[in-house]
């Protein structure tokens, strides 16, 4: 066994990261919702044939390594852009090594990182050598792809959310590279923890937080490492991403849950603490806008204007001051009236539609912009709602024929959907003596 300090250890020839990737899907830890028996991923891996897809998730979660396993299972070709270093040169370049390797009759797997900072055209490069089968397409991003990746290219590509590592999953990687790379160091309980919570999900980080610690651990000539030792060996900025062991999404969830109990102090206190652990502003720009939706709905519809807009003036603003419209448009959601009852709607008429038949579209609701559609009869018997009393058709049926009653909105007795459920029940007591 290498002693830790020694000139022939691991670490003084290749970054830990690269030491401890994985050879085999097998090898990975985490993303087991991809890569367990019977999962898209492992499925995937088990059919020998590669397709194009997009990996979504955050930073350290295997990305990189669930590419590089495609290439190496599928016997191709392994070519790598960087989208923050890379141009349209690199791209015709990457192009060329594919089409040589076809020639050799090579598959190739091109791996994008960060593809979401490639612009519309440099992603629209990909399309014709994705649809010719010349090349696998392997995009890997932090940002949501239904906001950063054309239509286009993601219309021709799996996605594929990953997550951040779990404790237990982040424990088990901290025991593989003690055994394999950190021999001789030993950690104390409470430092192997506050390193596991420092890593915040993130595969990589713990690593890069181990590779620190042993350089420290050299420096001080220390073969054993306690809590007191972690804290002090470690950066101020590291220590930042986790002031008090919560992991991001924790803290997105107590934000979001602040702002639903309309408390804004707290929604306040969540806020800043991650803008203070280096979230992403745009990131949580994106979910203001979502609790607007969800949360607030239709019983107060200005504050899905005021979360837009916000998130529009950080975009101009940036940072520190954009962060305060954000604030504020935190403060307004916490405070307005609360419905979900849009969101439920939504939900529920999803469900019914996921597993109910195809109804055909009632005859009287059909458009007839031909003779041989007005013969058949469509159209015939609409009523214009412009021309009823009160500009409503009372009594007239919209749901497919045969469909049984269904009531998915309920508007909440809260903000405007108290008018909104008071318009309601008098056009469903119109309804009634109409049919009546």
């Amino acid at each position: 066994m290498k002693d830790l300090f020694s000139d022939e250890s691991p670490l003084a020839t290749a970054p830990l990261a690269e030491q401890l990737r994985p050879r085999i899907p097998g090898e990975v830890i985490g993303q087991a919702h991809l890569l367990g028996p019977g999962k898209p991923l492992a499925l995937a891996f088990a059919s020998g044939q590669p397709h194009s897809l997009i990996l979504w998730g955050p930073p350290g979660v295997g990305k990189t390594t669930l590419a590089r396993l495609m290439a190496s299972a599928f016997e191709a070709d392994f070519i790598a852009l960087s989208a923050v270093l890379s141009g349209v040169k690199e791209i015709r370049e990457a192009i060329a090594r594919a089409e040589d390797a076809k020639v050799r009759g090579r598959r190739t797997i091109l791996f994008v990182d960060e593809v979401h900072r490639f612009n519309k055209a440099q992603q629209d490069a990909f399309l014709p050598f994705v649809e010719s089968g010349l090349v696998t397409f392997v995009g890997a991003t932090t940002e949501n792809p239904s906001f950063e990746v054309n239509s286009a290219l993601l219309s021709r590509a799996a996605v594929y959310v990953l997550k951040p590592l779990a404790a237990d999953e982040l424990g088990r990687l901290f025991d593989r590279a003690a055994e394999r790379a950190l021999a001789g160091l030993v950690f104390q309980p409470e430092a192997r923890e506050r390193l596991i919570g420092l890593a915040d999900g993130d595969a990589r980080r713990l690593l890069n937080l181990l590779e620190q610690m042993r350089t420290a651990a050299q420096t001080a000539g220390r073969p054993e490492i306690d809590g007191e030792f972690v804290e002090s060996a470690l950066a101020q900025n590291l220590r930042r991403f986790d002031k008090g062991g919560d992991a991001f999404y924790d803290q997105i969830s107590a934000l979001h849950k602040s702002v639903r109990g309309s408390n804004p102090d707290a929604a306040l206190y969540w806020l800043c603490r991650m803008f203070d652990g280096g979230a992403d502003p745009r990131y949580l720009a994106r979910r203001i806008i979502r609790m607007a939706w969800e949360d607030i709905g239709l019983a107060d519809p200005r504050g899905i204007q005021i979360a837009l807009d916000a998130a529009t003036t950080y975009e101009r603003l940036g940072s520190p001051e954009g962060e305060l419209a954000l604030a504020e448009a935190v403060i307004y959601l916490a405070m307005a009236a609360k419905s979900n009852a849009a969101y439920k709607a939504y939900g529920a008429a999803r469900a019914f539609v996921a597993q109910d038949v195809s109804r055909p579209v009632s005859e009287h609701l059909r458009n007839a912009p031909t003779r041989l559609m007005k013969e058949l009869g469509y159209g015939k018997d609409y009523r214009y709602a412009h021309d009823e009393a009160e500009g409503y058709a009372a009594g007239e049926t919209y749901f497919p024929p045969g469909m049984p009653p269904v009531s998915w909105y309920e508007p909440t007795e809260r903000g405007l959907e108290v008018r909104i459920g008071e318009k309601l029940a008098h056009l469903k007591e119109l309804d009634r003596k109409a049919r009546k």
